[in-house]
């Protein structure tokens, strides 16, 4: 039997949602907000309107002994968001936790290692997707969001949407990215989508209406930097005077 709880924090939850989907939110942060809300729920017992110091203490001291800080911090502006904006109340806890600072510059892939790592992918859409990323200096799903139009062949240049700070730029387009993603493009030619998922293979990826999946992208790039011998901390960027070949 469902307990007034569970239902109060069901429709509470379904507001969450909303407000999320409102405010404008990256898909990723709305995800991140909204697990965030139902770990917290599931930790106590879906009564999580009127939360005490030193029950927040006791939950967030326990999340950090399974997971990092930054999912601590998730969990935290998630709460602030759920207090701020379902319960219309004020948030005084916002002090309860700090992480500690740090500030990592991100691991460089050197222009021989962007071409091992090109030579060893086989599948032809994730070896162009990676040469695509690293040649124009994208992040993953900057990439993953490509559209055919983004592509201006005329001003050798990207139209990059909804990047970091939902803020659209442009990037310059290396004539080696505008040839292979020509010729990228003749084998699928789907009308909107650079990178169309392969889950009808070729045949279905004129009509995909999905990119490549996020999580078999980051698998395959994983698997190809290990046996690569490529260990780099986190995501690599490419330290190039020159496009990389593919």
């Amino acid at each position: 039997m469902t307990s007034s709880a569970e239902r109060k924090f069901k429709r509470n939850y379904n507001k969450h949602l909303q407000h999320l989907k409102l405010k404008g939110l990256q898909p990723k942060t709305i995800e991140a907000y909204a697990r965030a809300i139902r770990r917290i729920g599931g930790y106590f017992a879906h009564d999580i309107d009127d939360l005490s110091k030193q029950q927040l203490t006791d939950y967030f001291s326990d999340l950090l002994d399974t997971h990092s800080w930054s999912a601590v911090k998730l969990d935290l502006y998630g709460l602030k968001f759920y207090y701020t904006h379902v319960l219309d109340r004020p948030w005084v806890n916002i002090d309860l936790i700090k992480p500690p600072k740090t500030q990592r510059l991100p691991d460089i892939v050197t222009i021989e290692e962007a071409d091992r790592l090109f030579k060893a992918t086989h599948k032809l859409s994730y070896r162009v997707f990676y040469f695509t990323v690293y040649s124009l200096g994208l992040r993953l799903g900057e990439g993953l969001r490509l559209q055919v139009g983004d592509i201006d062949a005329v001003r050798r240049r990207v139209h990059i949407r909804d990047a970091k700070g939902n803020k659209d730029r442009l990037v310059p387009l290396p004539d080696a990215t505008r040839d292979v993603l020509r010729r990228f493009w003749a084998l699928h030619r789907n009308p909107v989508l650079l990178f169309p998922n392969r889950h009808a293979g070729l045949a279905g990826a004129r009509s995909a209406t999905t990119p490549l999946d996020r999580g078999g992208v980051q698998i395959t790039l994983r698997k190809v930097a290990e046996a690569c011998g490529i260990k780099k901390r986190s995501r690599p960027t490419v330290c190039a005077t020159a496009t990389p070949r593919i």
